[in-house]
Protein backbone atom coordinates (compact mmCIF):
# COMPACT_ATOMS: atom_id res chain seq x y z
CA UNK A 1 0.00 0.00 0.00
CA UNK A 2 2.99 2.64 1.09
CA UNK A 3 4.56 1.72 -2.30
CA UNK A 4 1.58 2.90 -4.34
CA UNK A 5 1.00 5.64 -3.02
CA UNK A 6 4.40 6.41 -3.31
CA UNK A 7 4.12 6.03 -7.01
CA UNK A 8 1.13 7.87 -6.69
CA UNK A 9 2.97 10.75 -5.74
CA UNK A 10 5.18 10.62 -7.89
CA UNK A 11 3.23 10.34 -11.02
CA UNK A 12 1.10 13.55 -9.49
CA UNK A 13 4.42 15.48 -9.33
CA UNK A 14 5.48 14.92 -12.81
CA UNK A 15 2.13 16.43 -13.79
CA UNK A 16 1.99 19.53 -14.91
CA UNK A 17 0.75 22.03 -12.37
CA UNK A 18 -2.97 23.21 -13.92
CA UNK A 19 -3.69 19.38 -14.20
CA UNK A 20 -3.32 19.00 -10.86
CA UNK A 21 -5.00 22.27 -10.01
CA UNK A 22 -8.39 21.06 -12.08
CA UNK A 23 -8.11 17.87 -10.20
CA UNK A 24 -8.53 19.94 -7.08
CA UNK A 25 -11.10 22.04 -8.12
CA UNK A 26 -12.79 18.67 -9.33
CA UNK A 27 -12.43 17.31 -6.12
CA UNK A 28 -13.68 20.53 -4.43
CA UNK A 29 -16.25 19.67 -6.70
CA UNK A 30 -17.17 16.11 -5.71
CA UNK A 31 -17.09 16.81 -1.63
CA UNK A 32 -19.68 20.18 -2.27
CA UNK A 33 -21.80 18.04 -4.13
CA UNK A 34 -21.66 15.01 -1.29
CA UNK A 35 -22.07 17.70 1.55
CA UNK A 36 -25.24 18.97 -0.47
CA UNK A 37 -26.99 15.40 -0.54
CA UNK A 38 -26.88 15.42 3.29
CA UNK A 39 -30.57 15.72 4.87
CA UNK A 40 -29.43 18.58 6.77
CA UNK A 41 -28.46 20.34 3.41
CA UNK A 42 -31.74 20.45 1.83
CA UNK A 43 -35.60 21.08 2.71
CA UNK A 44 -36.46 17.97 0.06
CA UNK A 45 -34.54 15.10 -1.03
CA UNK A 46 -32.32 16.17 -4.25
CA UNK A 47 -30.69 14.26 -6.33
CA UNK A 48 -26.98 13.48 -7.38
CA UNK A 49 -27.13 15.51 -10.43
CA UNK A 50 -28.90 18.51 -8.40
CA UNK A 51 -25.97 18.59 -6.18
CA UNK A 52 -23.61 18.12 -8.75
CA UNK A 53 -24.87 20.91 -10.72
CA UNK A 54 -24.96 23.55 -8.11
CA UNK A 55 -21.53 22.45 -6.57
CA UNK A 56 -19.74 23.32 -9.96
CA UNK A 57 -21.63 26.57 -10.18
CA UNK A 58 -20.91 27.25 -6.93
CA UNK A 59 -17.02 26.33 -7.44
CA UNK A 60 -16.60 27.84 -10.45
CA UNK A 61 -18.61 30.84 -9.33
CA UNK A 62 -21.24 30.88 -12.03
CA UNK A 63 -24.49 31.39 -10.79
CA UNK A 64 -26.41 28.85 -12.87
CA UNK A 65 -29.14 27.32 -10.65
CA UNK A 66 -31.51 24.31 -10.76
CA UNK A 67 -32.16 24.66 -7.56
CA UNK A 68 -34.40 27.64 -5.33
CA UNK A 69 -31.23 28.47 -3.01
CA UNK A 70 -33.73 29.97 -0.65
CA UNK A 71 -36.59 27.69 -0.30
CA UNK A 72 -34.75 24.22 -1.33
CA UNK A 73 -31.24 24.50 0.73
CA UNK A 74 -31.67 24.72 4.44
CA UNK A 75 -29.31 27.43 6.44
CA UNK A 76 -26.14 24.65 6.56
CA UNK A 77 -26.62 23.91 2.38
CA UNK A 78 -26.55 27.52 2.06
CA UNK A 79 -23.43 27.90 3.77
CA UNK A 80 -21.78 25.01 1.94
CA UNK A 81 -22.34 27.21 -1.57
CA UNK A 82 -21.11 30.17 0.30
CA UNK A 83 -18.03 27.69 1.17
CA UNK A 84 -17.88 26.67 -2.14
CA UNK A 85 -18.11 30.13 -3.85
CA UNK A 86 -15.72 31.64 -1.50
CA UNK A 87 -13.12 28.67 -1.72
CA UNK A 88 -13.65 28.74 -5.76
CA UNK A 89 -13.21 32.61 -5.80
CA UNK A 90 -10.54 33.20 -3.99
CA UNK A 91 -8.42 30.45 -5.31
CA UNK A 92 -7.63 26.77 -3.94
CA UNK A 93 -3.31 27.52 -3.69
CA UNK A 94 -4.36 30.95 -1.92
CA UNK A 95 -6.52 29.27 0.43
CA UNK A 96 -4.02 26.91 1.36
CA UNK A 97 -1.32 29.36 1.15
CA UNK A 98 -3.13 31.08 4.11
CA UNK A 99 -3.71 27.52 5.57
CA UNK A 100 -0.29 27.00 6.16
CA UNK A 101 0.80 30.44 7.07
CA UNK A 102 -1.60 30.39 10.11
CA UNK A 103 -0.05 26.94 10.95
CA UNK A 104 3.44 28.10 10.16
CA UNK A 105 4.20 25.74 7.42
CA UNK A 106 6.49 26.70 4.57
CA UNK A 107 5.07 26.66 1.23
CA UNK A 108 8.00 25.21 -0.79
CA UNK A 109 8.78 26.00 -4.41
CA UNK A 110 6.07 23.36 -5.59
CA UNK A 111 3.45 24.98 -3.56
CA UNK A 112 4.90 28.50 -5.36
CA UNK A 113 4.60 26.97 -8.75
CA UNK A 114 0.66 25.79 -7.99
CA UNK A 115 0.32 29.21 -6.55
CA UNK A 116 1.52 30.85 -9.25
CA UNK A 117 -0.62 28.98 -11.99
CA UNK A 118 -3.90 29.53 -9.91
CA UNK A 119 -2.82 33.38 -9.69
CA UNK A 120 -2.08 33.40 -13.31
CA UNK A 121 0.75 34.44 -12.81
CA UNK A 122 3.93 34.58 -15.19
CA UNK A 123 6.66 34.26 -12.70
CA UNK A 124 6.86 33.58 -8.58
CA UNK A 125 8.41 37.31 -7.81
CA UNK A 126 6.50 38.66 -5.25
CA UNK A 127 3.55 35.65 -5.13
CA UNK A 128 3.43 36.13 -1.22
CA UNK A 129 2.73 39.76 -1.35
CA UNK A 130 -0.20 39.26 -3.79
CA UNK A 131 -1.46 36.82 -1.46
CA UNK A 132 -1.59 39.14 1.00
CA UNK A 133 -3.52 41.61 -1.01
CA UNK A 134 -5.84 39.48 -1.98
CA UNK A 135 -6.53 38.98 1.59
CA UNK A 136 -7.19 42.42 2.49
CA UNK A 137 -9.17 42.85 -0.82
CA UNK A 138 -11.79 40.28 0.20
CA UNK A 139 -12.13 40.66 3.76
CA UNK A 140 -12.33 44.53 3.26
CA UNK A 141 -14.67 44.16 0.95
CA UNK A 142 -16.70 41.45 1.74
CA UNK A 143 -17.42 43.11 5.30
CA UNK A 144 -18.16 46.23 4.35
CA UNK A 145 -20.29 44.91 1.61
CA UNK A 146 -22.66 42.68 4.49
CA UNK A 147 -22.58 45.63 6.56
CA UNK A 148 -23.94 48.12 4.03
CA UNK A 149 -26.24 45.35 2.93
CA UNK A 150 -27.90 45.06 5.98
CA UNK A 151 -29.68 48.43 5.70
CA UNK A 152 -31.65 46.51 2.69
CA UNK A 153 -32.05 43.27 3.79
CA UNK A 154 -32.70 43.48 7.42
CA UNK A 155 -36.06 46.02 7.27
CA UNK A 156 -36.87 43.21 4.61
CA UNK A 157 -36.23 39.54 6.14
CA UNK A 158 -35.71 40.66 9.74
CA UNK A 159 -32.64 41.42 11.88
CA UNK A 160 -31.18 37.39 11.78
CA UNK A 161 -32.42 36.40 7.82
CA UNK A 162 -31.70 39.67 6.85
CA UNK A 163 -28.44 39.68 8.20
CA UNK A 164 -27.52 36.14 7.01
CA UNK A 165 -28.74 37.33 3.29
CA UNK A 166 -26.58 40.20 3.67
CA UNK A 167 -23.30 38.22 4.12
CA UNK A 168 -24.63 35.85 1.44
CA UNK A 169 -24.93 38.14 -1.07
CA UNK A 170 -22.08 39.84 -0.12
CA UNK A 171 -19.62 36.55 -0.60
CA UNK A 172 -21.68 36.05 -3.93
CA UNK A 173 -21.30 39.63 -5.32
CA UNK A 174 -17.66 40.23 -4.62
CA UNK A 175 -16.73 36.60 -6.08
CA UNK A 176 -19.22 37.65 -9.03
CA UNK A 177 -20.97 34.07 -8.16
CA UNK A 178 -24.65 35.73 -9.09
CA UNK A 179 -26.17 33.44 -6.27
CA UNK A 180 -28.92 34.85 -4.37
CA UNK A 181 -31.76 33.41 -1.72
CA UNK A 182 -34.51 35.11 -3.45
CA UNK A 183 -36.42 33.21 -6.23
CA UNK A 184 -36.75 35.93 -8.51
CA UNK A 185 -33.06 37.06 -7.79
CA UNK A 186 -32.61 40.83 -6.96
CA UNK A 187 -36.04 41.74 -8.52
CA UNK A 188 -37.77 42.83 -5.15
CA UNK A 189 -35.10 45.43 -5.12
CA UNK A 190 -34.75 46.76 -8.55
CA UNK A 191 -34.54 50.56 -7.80
CA UNK A 192 -33.12 49.72 -4.12
CA UNK A 193 -30.22 52.83 -3.61
CA UNK A 194 -28.22 50.35 -1.45
CA UNK A 195 -28.35 47.44 -3.67
CA UNK A 196 -27.45 49.22 -6.92
CA UNK A 197 -24.47 50.51 -5.49
CA UNK A 198 -23.58 48.08 -3.07
CA UNK A 199 -23.47 44.95 -5.04
CA UNK A 200 -22.02 46.22 -8.02
CA UNK A 201 -19.52 47.55 -6.51
CA UNK A 202 -18.54 44.54 -5.01
CA UNK A 203 -18.39 42.51 -8.39
CA UNK A 204 -16.64 45.44 -10.13
CA UNK A 205 -14.18 45.34 -7.31
CA UNK A 206 -14.20 41.19 -7.64
CA UNK A 207 -14.24 41.35 -11.24
CA UNK A 208 -11.36 44.23 -12.06
CA UNK A 209 -8.34 41.59 -10.88
CA UNK A 210 -6.04 41.54 -7.66
CA UNK A 211 -3.52 42.94 -9.39
CA UNK A 212 -5.14 45.95 -10.26
CA UNK A 213 -6.45 46.88 -7.35
CA UNK A 214 -2.63 46.50 -5.40
CA UNK A 215 -1.32 48.57 -8.34
CA UNK A 216 -4.00 51.14 -7.86
CA UNK A 217 -4.54 51.26 -3.95
CA UNK A 218 -2.12 49.18 -2.17
CA UNK A 219 1.23 48.80 -3.56
CA UNK A 220 1.60 51.96 -6.27
CA UNK A 221 4.86 51.59 -8.27
CA UNK A 222 7.54 54.87 -8.72
CA UNK A 223 7.03 54.65 -12.00
CA UNK A 224 3.31 54.96 -12.69
CA UNK A 225 0.88 52.42 -13.43
CA UNK A 226 1.59 48.93 -15.46
CA UNK A 227 0.58 48.37 -18.39
CA UNK A 228 -2.23 45.75 -17.53
CA UNK A 229 -3.54 48.23 -15.41
CA UNK A 230 -4.18 50.50 -17.71
CA UNK A 231 -5.54 48.11 -20.43
CA UNK A 232 -7.59 46.81 -17.66
CA UNK A 233 -8.79 50.24 -16.47
CA UNK A 234 -9.29 51.38 -20.09
CA UNK A 235 -11.20 48.49 -21.48
CA UNK A 236 -13.06 48.45 -18.23
CA UNK A 237 -13.91 52.19 -18.82
CA UNK A 238 -15.55 51.71 -22.08
CA UNK A 239 -17.43 48.59 -21.61
CA UNK A 240 -19.35 49.70 -18.34
CA UNK A 241 -20.76 52.81 -20.37
CA UNK A 242 -21.35 51.11 -23.41
CA UNK A 243 -23.53 47.90 -21.93
CA UNK A 244 -25.39 50.34 -20.25
CA UNK A 245 -26.40 52.88 -22.89
CA UNK A 246 -26.96 49.99 -25.18
CA UNK A 247 -29.57 48.18 -22.78
CA UNK A 248 -30.98 51.53 -21.76
CA UNK A 249 -31.67 51.72 -25.97
CA UNK A 250 -32.66 48.62 -26.86
CA UNK A 251 -34.79 47.84 -23.35
CA UNK A 252 -36.59 51.00 -22.96
CA UNK A 253 -39.97 50.46 -24.21
CA UNK A 254 -40.02 46.76 -23.62
CA UNK A 255 -43.09 46.02 -21.49
CA UNK A 256 -41.17 42.60 -20.17
CA UNK A 257 -38.22 44.43 -18.66
CA UNK A 258 -37.44 48.48 -18.49
CA UNK A 259 -41.45 49.29 -19.75
CA UNK A 260 -42.74 48.01 -16.72
CA UNK A 261 -41.55 51.30 -15.01
CA UNK A 262 -43.02 54.43 -15.93
CA UNK A 263 -40.42 56.30 -14.01
CA UNK A 264 -36.86 57.40 -16.01
CA UNK A 265 -34.86 57.33 -13.19
CA UNK A 266 -36.01 53.52 -12.39
CA UNK A 267 -35.14 52.58 -15.78
CA UNK A 268 -32.12 54.33 -15.50
CA UNK A 269 -31.11 52.94 -12.44
CA UNK A 270 -31.96 48.97 -13.92
CA UNK A 271 -30.07 49.74 -17.08
CA UNK A 272 -27.16 50.31 -14.47
CA UNK A 273 -27.50 47.51 -12.78
CA UNK A 274 -28.13 45.19 -15.38
CA UNK A 275 -25.39 46.81 -17.50
CA UNK A 276 -22.40 46.35 -15.48
CA UNK A 277 -23.63 42.76 -14.02
CA UNK A 278 -23.69 40.59 -16.96
CA UNK A 279 -19.95 40.90 -17.85
CA UNK A 280 -19.10 38.96 -14.63
CA UNK A 281 -21.93 38.51 -11.83
CA UNK A 282 -24.75 37.16 -13.09
CA UNK A 283 -27.36 38.95 -10.93
CA UNK A 284 -30.61 40.75 -12.00
CA UNK A 285 -32.94 43.10 -11.25
CA UNK A 286 -35.30 42.15 -14.49
CA UNK A 287 -36.58 39.37 -16.03
CA UNK A 288 -33.64 37.64 -18.53
CA UNK A 289 -36.21 35.59 -20.45
CA UNK A 290 -38.18 39.01 -21.65
CA UNK A 291 -35.08 41.01 -23.12
CA UNK A 292 -34.99 41.19 -26.95
CA UNK A 293 -33.44 39.04 -28.81
CA UNK A 294 -30.74 41.89 -29.55
CA UNK A 295 -30.09 42.83 -26.14
CA UNK A 296 -29.76 39.30 -25.59
CA UNK A 297 -26.90 38.65 -28.52
CA UNK A 298 -25.02 41.79 -26.68
CA UNK A 299 -25.14 39.83 -23.31
CA UNK A 300 -23.82 36.98 -25.08
CA UNK A 301 -21.01 39.06 -26.71
CA UNK A 302 -20.25 40.97 -23.14
CA UNK A 303 -20.46 37.46 -21.24
CA UNK A 304 -17.86 35.86 -23.32
CA UNK A 305 -15.71 38.78 -22.90
CA UNK A 306 -15.58 38.49 -19.10
CA UNK A 307 -13.78 40.24 -16.29
CA UNK A 308 -10.23 40.73 -15.20
CA UNK A 309 -7.34 38.52 -14.69
CA UNK A 310 -6.18 37.22 -11.65
CA UNK A 311 -9.58 38.10 -10.50
CA UNK A 312 -13.13 36.13 -9.49
CA UNK A 313 -14.29 36.91 -13.29
CA UNK A 314 -14.34 34.55 -16.26
CA UNK A 315 -14.20 34.87 -19.97
CA UNK A 316 -11.74 35.91 -22.52
CA UNK A 317 -11.06 38.52 -20.00
CA UNK A 318 -10.95 42.16 -21.11
CA UNK A 319 -7.31 42.66 -21.54
CA UNK A 320 -7.27 39.89 -23.90
CA UNK A 321 -10.41 41.74 -25.88
CA UNK A 322 -8.29 44.96 -25.60
CA UNK A 323 -5.07 43.22 -27.37
CA UNK A 324 -7.24 41.83 -29.98
CA UNK A 325 -8.67 44.82 -31.04
CA UNK A 326 -4.97 46.57 -31.12
CA UNK A 327 -3.73 43.58 -33.17
CA UNK A 328 -6.71 44.43 -35.64
CA UNK A 329 -5.97 48.32 -35.48
CA UNK A 330 -2.57 47.44 -36.42
CA UNK A 331 -3.18 45.43 -39.11
CA UNK A 332 -5.22 48.06 -41.24
CA UNK A 333 -2.73 50.55 -40.66
CA UNK A 334 -0.15 48.23 -41.92
CA UNK A 335 2.13 48.49 -38.14
CA UNK A 336 4.04 46.17 -37.68
CA UNK A 337 4.97 46.67 -34.19
CA UNK A 338 1.81 46.33 -31.49
CA UNK A 339 2.02 49.14 -28.33
CA UNK A 340 -0.10 51.14 -25.87
CA UNK A 341 0.23 53.61 -23.36
CA UNK A 342 4.36 54.06 -24.83
CA UNK A 343 4.83 50.33 -24.61
CA UNK A 344 5.43 47.06 -27.29
CA UNK A 345 3.29 44.48 -27.19
CA UNK A 346 5.17 41.61 -28.29
CA UNK A 347 4.21 38.88 -30.79
CA UNK A 348 4.27 36.22 -28.01
CA UNK A 349 1.32 37.82 -26.55
CA UNK A 350 -0.81 38.40 -29.74
CA UNK A 351 -0.14 34.92 -30.61
CA UNK A 352 -1.51 34.18 -27.18
CA UNK A 353 -4.39 36.42 -27.41
CA UNK A 354 -5.29 34.50 -30.77
CA UNK A 355 -5.20 31.18 -29.24
CA UNK A 356 -6.98 32.24 -26.34
CA UNK A 357 -9.80 33.90 -28.33
CA UNK A 358 -9.96 30.77 -31.06
CA UNK A 359 -10.09 27.69 -28.43
CA UNK A 360 -12.64 29.82 -26.36
CA UNK A 361 -15.07 30.21 -29.42
CA UNK A 362 -14.21 26.71 -30.47
CA UNK A 363 -15.38 25.52 -27.02
CA UNK A 364 -18.96 27.59 -27.51
CA UNK A 365 -19.45 26.92 -30.47
CA UNK A 366 -19.06 22.74 -29.78
CA UNK A 367 -20.92 23.59 -26.71
CA UNK A 368 -24.05 25.12 -28.43
CA UNK A 369 -24.04 22.09 -31.37
CA UNK A 370 -24.34 19.55 -28.68
CA UNK A 371 -26.78 21.36 -26.82
CA UNK A 372 -29.12 21.94 -29.75
CA UNK A 373 -28.40 18.43 -31.33
CA UNK A 374 -29.77 17.11 -28.17
CA UNK A 375 -32.45 19.74 -26.44
CA UNK A 376 -35.21 21.42 -27.83
CA UNK A 377 -35.76 24.69 -27.44
CA UNK A 378 -34.58 28.35 -29.17
CA UNK A 379 -31.81 29.16 -30.20
CA UNK A 380 -30.75 31.84 -28.41
CA UNK A 381 -31.76 30.52 -25.43
CA UNK A 382 -29.47 27.73 -25.65
CA UNK A 383 -26.46 29.54 -26.84
CA UNK A 384 -27.46 31.80 -23.73
CA UNK A 385 -26.97 29.20 -21.86
CA UNK A 386 -24.09 28.15 -22.82
CA UNK A 387 -22.10 31.38 -22.95
CA UNK A 388 -23.23 32.25 -19.71
CA UNK A 389 -21.73 29.00 -18.69
CA UNK A 390 -18.32 29.48 -20.29
CA UNK A 391 -18.30 33.34 -18.99
CA UNK A 392 -19.03 31.81 -15.09
CA UNK A 393 -21.79 34.60 -15.45
CA UNK A 394 -25.13 32.50 -14.24
CA UNK A 395 -27.46 34.85 -16.07
CA UNK A 396 -30.48 32.46 -17.52
CA UNK A 397 -33.13 32.97 -20.12
CA UNK A 398 -35.07 30.65 -17.64
CA UNK A 399 -33.64 27.42 -20.06
CA UNK A 400 -31.55 25.65 -16.54
CA UNK A 401 -34.67 24.09 -15.67
CA UNK A 402 -35.11 22.61 -19.06
CA UNK A 403 -31.77 20.61 -19.44
CA UNK A 404 -31.70 17.08 -19.50
CA UNK A 405 -29.58 15.06 -17.51
CA UNK A 406 -27.17 15.03 -20.55
CA UNK A 407 -27.32 18.63 -21.02
CA UNK A 408 -26.67 19.29 -17.35
CA UNK A 409 -23.68 17.30 -17.99
CA UNK A 410 -22.56 19.38 -20.84
CA UNK A 411 -23.28 22.79 -18.68
CA UNK A 412 -21.26 21.21 -16.05
CA UNK A 413 -18.30 20.38 -18.15
CA UNK A 414 -18.35 24.07 -19.74
CA UNK A 415 -18.91 26.15 -16.82
CA UNK A 416 -15.92 23.89 -15.16
CA UNK A 417 -13.37 24.34 -18.17
CA UNK A 418 -14.40 28.35 -18.22
CA UNK A 419 -13.19 28.25 -15.12
CA UNK A 420 -9.75 26.22 -14.48
CA UNK A 421 -9.57 25.96 -18.38
CA UNK A 422 -7.37 29.59 -18.94
CA UNK A 423 -5.23 27.94 -16.53
CA UNK A 424 -4.52 25.25 -18.16
CA UNK A 425 -4.19 26.79 -21.57
CA UNK A 426 -2.04 29.39 -20.30
CA UNK A 427 0.26 26.93 -19.18
CA UNK A 428 0.80 25.33 -22.37
CA UNK A 429 0.87 28.49 -24.27
CA UNK A 430 3.95 29.81 -22.05
CA UNK A 431 5.70 26.31 -22.19
CA UNK A 432 9.09 27.23 -25.20
CA UNK A 433 10.17 24.55 -27.43
CA UNK A 434 13.13 25.30 -29.69
CA UNK A 435 12.83 24.50 -33.28
CA UNK A 436 15.16 22.44 -34.34
CA UNK A 437 14.57 22.69 -38.16
CA UNK A 438 13.54 26.13 -39.76
CA UNK A 439 11.68 26.28 -42.88
CA UNK A 440 11.59 28.34 -45.76
CA UNK A 441 8.79 31.06 -45.54
CA UNK A 442 5.65 30.55 -47.60
CA UNK A 443 2.98 32.63 -49.03
CA UNK A 444 -0.54 31.96 -48.49
CA UNK A 445 -3.64 33.87 -49.73
CA UNK A 446 -5.98 34.97 -47.18
CA UNK A 447 -9.45 36.94 -46.99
Amino acid sequence: MSRLIKVVKRRAVSLPPPIILAGLYAVLIALGALALMTPMATTRVISLSDALFTATSAVTVTGLAVLDTGADLTFFGQVVVTVLIQLGGLGLMTFAVLVFAALGLPVGITGHIYLREDLNQSSMHQLMRLVKTIVKVVVVCEGIGALCLTLAFIPHSGFWQGLWESVFHSVSAFNNAGFSTFPGGLVPFAVHPVVNIVIPVLFIVGGIGYVVISDLFLHRPKHGWSLHTKIMLLGTAILIPMSVGLFAVLEWNNPGTLGAYDSVPARLVISWFQGVTTRTAGFNTTDIAALHDSTALMFISLMLIGGGPTSTAGGIKVTTFVIMILATVAFFRRQTQLHAFGRSIGLEQVLKVMALTAISLILVFLGIFVMTASHDGHFLDISFEVASAFGTVGLSRDYTDDLSGFGRAVIIGIMFLGRVGPLTLGFFLATRTTPRVRYPEGQLHLG
